[in-house]
């Protein structure tokens, strides 16, 4: 009986040991062959567990840390970053952070990324300053970063140091324009988006900005991105309004809170650490924040217009000059100033008057100047998003196709300056091609300023008549 149980025992006990080495192999190799099935069962889902916690961890810091700022200082620097984009157009590298960097402080950076199931590894990064900064101490800057291959990235971070990934206190940036797999060509969801670079200065010219913007809605654009600062009361409400429908998208624009932004273009001049409140920074912004959405997209300020003179809107303009061009990828619009003239010099005819409303009526502006071609002479932009890289105000820096100057018959752009030309009237040009849209501009004006509480019944017309001596 005794020999019976100690022969038991003996058995038992090689049962467990037999039992812990099977156990000890396929923790280490879970590939093995001689895993029993309940025994897979349970290291599956204890493998499982390991990984659904470090994908949560990973994804909590990243998430924790996201920054909700359109300018985030990056820590123990003098830069700024703005966006970060996903762009594999350039052989090396996979994404664009547009940023703004002091020229002369420019040190290495290193890219660390929140990929779906862990942290990346940091990669080096290139920096490619913009060639474009007017003088200015800083200037538009690209980030350019690879992610790792093994590394489904959303968010991506820069340090200054490569073993910062060990403290993860950097702000986050999601990774936008991220196709979808297997989708090489998607359908664009916009034909047309303007990009106003700028608002700052509390500007409040309300009139001219509605008209300007059903002018632009008359010719077939989609969207209108805004870079807003600062401006007035009832400029807010105007756009705010528009933004409720969804033409208009507000993208807040705080450059005075880091930077002394230059008022003005030449640094000699208006002095300042940034031209122009950052408008090269805001237009490479638009253009990446447009590319996945949009096929064309135009470069201009709210004070211009880029008109077809020859076609009813802008899709039937594109639709002619890229068959007649297809490799095209920038179309340059040539500037035509409309100057501000005394009242007493002005041409009469059907022209509406807004009393009350804040801003000048841009339909009184029918006289047209002769640019002097003598001297450089700027341009505004028609693009297609996908085939620039960088770009200046007046042209692109880097593109992947080519580019044409539009003929001035066939468009050009109206240009209404705030500040009153006093040139005589016999050396001007009169040109009407905005009361070819008064009909429908008018009651249309009229809506909007009534759907933002800025205009009374009683300050609705639909327009006055004087005769031409």
């Amino acid at each position: 009986m005794d020999r019976t149980t100690h022969l038991k025992g003996m058995l038992f006990f090689l049962f467990i040991v037999i039992l812990i080495s099977i156990l000890i192999i396929n923790v280490s190799s879970p590939r093995s062959n001689f895993m029993i099935p309940w025994l897979h069962g349970a290291h599956s889902a204890f493998s499982f567990r390991v990984s659904e916690q470090t994908v949560t961890r990973s994804m909590n810091v990243c998430s924790s840390q996201i920054s909700d700022q359109t300018i985030t200082p990056l820590d123990n620097t003098k830069h700024f970053v703005v966006s970060a984009f996903m762009d594999q157009r350039v052989k090396g590298f996979d994404i664009r952070i547009i940023s703004i960097f002091k020229r002369d402080s420019i040190q290495p950076l290193h890219c660390l990324f929140c990929c779906a199931d862990h942290l990346s590894s940091a990669t080096p990064a290139t920096v490619l300053l913009h060639s474009d900064h007017f003088g200015f101490p800083f200037g538009t800057t690209d980030v350019m970063c690879q992610i790792p291959h093994d590394c489904s990235a959303t968010h991506v971070a820069l340090l200054t140091q490569p073993e910062g990934v060990k403290s993860l206190n950097q702000s986050w940036m999601q990774i936008k324009n991220r196709r979808n797999p297997g989708k090489e060509e998607e359908t664009f969801q916009l034909n047309f988006t303007v990009c106003i670079s700028n608002l700052f200065g509390k500007y409040n010219n309300v009139l001219q900005f509605a008209q300007t913007l059903e002018i632009y809605r008359l010719l077939g654009v989609d969207r209108v991105v805004i870079y807003n600062t600062s401006c007035g009361p009832e400029l807010n409400r105007l756009l705010h309004s528009y933004s409720q429908e969804g033409f208009v998208e507000m993208v807040p624009w705080p450059i005075d809170k880091h930077l002394n932004p230059s008022h003005g273009w030449q640094h000699l001049k208006h002095e300042g650490d940034l031209h122009y409140f950052g408008q090269l920074t805001t237009l490479n912004e638009c253009i990446y924040r447009s590319m996945e959405r949009s096929r064309y997209v135009l470069l201009n300020d709210i004070d211009e217009i880029i008109m077809p003179y020859q076609h009813d809107s802008l899709t039937s303009l594109m639709d002619t000059l890229q068959t007649q061009h297809p490799n095209t990828g920038v179309f340059l619009i040539e500037n035509h100033i409309f100057p501000r003239k005394p009242l007493e010099e002005r041409i009469k005819g059907p022209l509406p008057q807004w009393s009350g409303v804040s801003g000048f009526n841009i339909l009184q502006n029918i006289c047209r100047e002769e640019p002097d071609r003598s001297v450089y002479h700027p341009h505004k932009m028609i693009i297609q998003p996908r085939l620039v890289e960088q770009t200046s105000v007046h042209e692109v820096l880097k593109m992947f196709g080519e580019m044409f100057k539009v003929p001035l018959e066939v468009c050009r752009i109206i240009h209404h300056p705030i500040n009153i030309i006093k040139r005589p009237l016999k050396q001007l040009h009169v040109d009407t091609r905005l009361w070819d849209f008064k009909d429908k501009l008018i009651p249309r004006v009229n809506k909007t300023l009534r759907k933002a509480g800025l205009l009374s019944t009683g300050q609705e017309t639909s327009g006055w008549m004087e005769k031409t001596n």
